[in-house]
């Protein structure tokens, strides 16, 4: 016999060989031993890093810290622990505009983080008759609590001396005058540079020193507010605010569908690839709609960047509307390829329904395969709930340092009662590169960690649907469980250190495409190769060969896999196996498996569209729009939802998926052992392949 294979089947003809009477003898059983256990002592020591590593943020970060601004003490707004207590004082407010106005002169060295700021309840507004003043936090000779100090809408100008008066009139405090409206965006208080007149008289009558009223005042301020490591923060922190859609969207749905899937192919597999096509169709559409939505091109509901109420004439925008924009366009372009493409492949929709008939007749005959993967479904979330936590700490586990600052500014400190020129510098959350490291480290361990789960059910099932193809599909009524019980076994005894290589060897190479992809980017600001027609030909096929070769690679690893399961061979050599039985047959298997793993793509896109759609609808309520749980964009946890739909999916769709890949692979090496006449093909193959005029193609010689 040639072939691989040809000594363990020749060896085990039968399927009732094993000695100890288990269903699952023969090939299965042959000569099993540990493998790459090197690479499973790596892993073991790469979880050891990662709760390290996730121990740090848990010591260092608060995840507060996304989402509110310090005060010039460095005290966190909200902060219960702060000084004062500032639980409920959460918006930040910037009292002495000229110190606002002097941070944005290109020629200045003072920062806007030296500036005076404060935490308040809410952005104080002008008087419409006077001058309204916000004074510091009241302490040594202010006799007032907080709660005195917020009940009078921060103002005790009548209770100062005339000495702290005359400062204040010199913008050196304690009090501050209200002379330009402001707005919450996103927990900080955005000046409009349009000063009031009767509030500006007032002050100037009041012998203040001039006030400049520059549109500078608004820019510095919005390009605080709106440069890109706030908005990352922000975007971090929507995830932590809407975990209840996670855990819905992200989990629950996208469970619930995939069962319901593969019921659906289990009893009514004609329809389904039919089904499946149009429901991906009406799905993609209706998300792109509700990008477009929240992007402001439809309709009146577009995302807002301001916290509450506002005056209906300020218009304020932000990155996330223009990241919303970008999306928008992306999801337009896929929807135009999807729909095409979903056209072009109609005419091959029945040789995809045949493939999945055999798929479904193994799904009947072993019935835990459609329970199995809840178990590898709940160890992933388990994983996710403490690696999302630690997420959240790490990247908010910065240190609050003092500025080192070379500002020439004085205030009046209330403590030693007088004006104090040698605090000036404020405070600022300051990112060591060890904590970028951290923060890298953890987001490759979630991919290694998710490869290495979805692989070890790949490779369960694919063991399970082994058993049943070399018994010829006669698994027993009495006992549907076991080949899944057998194949778990085999796995954590022989098996995981072939499973953690192969997830890490999928895992490198995304990185290794995520880090050049990065480097692009980064290069097209140089002005030598983005101006190249060369450099940009480079780019793009650089980009073409990565993604061909990630793809070659998660093909092999998934065929892998399954010789794993069957043959018990560490991976380098199952992976060798799988290629030479592919290389043989491709031709021959191309047009049957290709067509089935297409549908089984856009089924798996249809429960993450489903998961993102739904997450729009969630996070367009109330809770989500408006005071603490406002989100700054939907975009973030609509992408985390999808992309966790699309796991779960991807968890229970190898049911289908495995199934169809091991028994074609089993199907082709059987037919090549046997001089091209399959001898343990189930009948259903059999007649499957057969009545799609595939049977010649398949046993035919290269």
């Amino acid at each position: 016999m040639g072939g691989p294979l040809g000594a363990i089947i020749g060896r085990y003809p039968t399927a009732g060989s094993d000695p100890e009477g288990q269903m699952d003898g023969g090939i299965i059983r042959h000569n099993r031993k540990c493998r790459d256990l090197v690479f499973l002592v790596v892993f073991i020591a790469f979880w050891v890093a990662m709760i390290v590593n996730s121990s740090f943020g848990f010591n260092q970060g608060n995840p507060l810290r996304l989402t509110y601004g310090l005060d010039y003490k460095g005290n966190m707004c909200g902060d219960r622990h702060g000084n004062p207590d500032l639980r409920e004082l959460e918006v930040r407010y910037w009292m002495n505009p000229n110190q606002v106005y002097q941070s944005g002169l290109k020629s200045s060295q003072f920062n806007l983080a030296d500036a005076r700021t404060i935490c308040l309840m809410e952005c104080p507004v002008p008087a419409e008759d006077g001058v309204n003043f916000v004074c510091d936090y009241p302490e040594g000779d202010i006799r007032l609590s907080v709660d005195d100090w917020i009940d009078r809408d921060y103002d005790y100008f009548e209770f100062l001396t005339p000495e702290m008066r005359n400062s204040s009139l010199q913008l050196q405090g304690p009090c501050y005058p209200v002379i330009f409206p402001s707005v919450n965006v996103f927990w900080s208080c955005q000046f409009i540079a349009r000063a009031s007149n009767v509030s500006l008289r007032h002050w100037q009558q009041m012998g203040g020193i001039n006030i400049n009223e520059n549109i500078l005042i608004d820019k510095t301020i919005h390009k605080a507010i709106n440069s890109r490591s706030a908005v990352l923060k922000r975007y971090v922190a929507d995830i932590g605010k809407s975990w209840p859609v996670l855990i819905v969207c992200g989990g629950m749905l996208p469970l619930f569908l995939s069962i319901i899937w593969l019921l659906m192919i289990r009893h009514f597999v004609a329809g389904m690839t039919w089904i499946t096509v149009f429901l991906f169709n009406a799905l993609i559409i209706s998300v792109t709609m509700f990008y477009y939505t929240k992007a402001g091109w439809i309709g009146d509901d577009a995302l807002s960047v301001v916290i509450g109420e506002s005056d209906p004439y300020v218009n304020i925008s932000g990155r996330e509307v223009n990241h919303l924009r970008a999306a928008a366009v992306l999801m337009t372009i896929v929807m135009i390829i999807a729909v095409l493409s979903s056209i072009a492949i109609i005419r091959r929709i029945l040789i995809a329904t045949s493939v999945l008939k055999v798929a479904a007749k193994v799904i009947g005959e072993v019935q835990a395969l459609i329970v199995f993967p809840v178990l590898p479904y709940a160890i992933l979330a388990i994983f996710y709930m403490f690696w999302f936590s630690a997420a959240l700490h790490l990247f908010s586990s910065g240190q609050i340092l003092k500025n080192d600052c070379n500002g020439n500014c004085c205030s009046y400190d209330l403590k030693s009662n007088k004006v104090n020129c040698d605090s000036c510098c404020g405070y600022s959350i300051h990112y060591t590169p060890h904590i970028g490291i951290s923060i890298l480290f953890h987001l490759f361990g979630c991919y290694w960690a998710t490869q290495f789960f979805i692989a070890c059910s790949s490779t369960v099932i694919a063991g399970s649907v082994a058993s049943y193809y070399w018994t010829r599909g006669e698994i027993s009524e009495e006992i549907p469980f076991l080949p899944v019980f057998s194949s778990v076994k085999r796995l954590l005894r022989y098996s995981l250190g072939s499973v953690a290589l192969g997830s890490l060897v999928v895992s490198i190479v995304e990185w290794v495409r995520f880090i050049l992809e990065s480097l692009r980017r980064r290069l097209k600001h140089v002005d030598t190769v983005s101006e190249s027609c060369m450099g940009r030909t480079m780019s793009s096929s650089s980009q073409c060969c990565l993604g061909c070769i990630d793809w070659t690679i998660k093909s092999v690893n998934r065929n892998a896999y399954i010789m794993i399961a069957i043959t018990g061979k560490g991976f380098c050599k199952a992976s060798a196996i799988a290629t030479g039985l592919i290389m043989n047959n491709i031709l021959r298997i191309g047009k049957v498996n290709v067509i089935g793993d297409v549908i089984l793509f856009l089924g798996k896109l249809c429960v993450s569209l489903f998961c993102a759609l739904f997450a729009f609808l969630m996070l367009d309520t109330h809770k989500y729009k408006s005071a603490h749980n406002k989100i700054s964009s939907p975009l973030f946890p609509v992408l985390v939802s999808w992309a966790l739909g699309y796991i779960v999916a991807t968890l229970f769709f190898a049911v289908v998926e495995m199934s169809i890949d091991t028994i074609i692979l089993s199907f082709c090496q059987d037919a090549e052992e046997h001089q091209g006449n399959a001898q343990y093909a189930p009948p259903l193959l059999m007649e499957t392949l057969d009545s799609q005029g595939e049977m010649q193609r398949l046993t035919q010689g290269s």
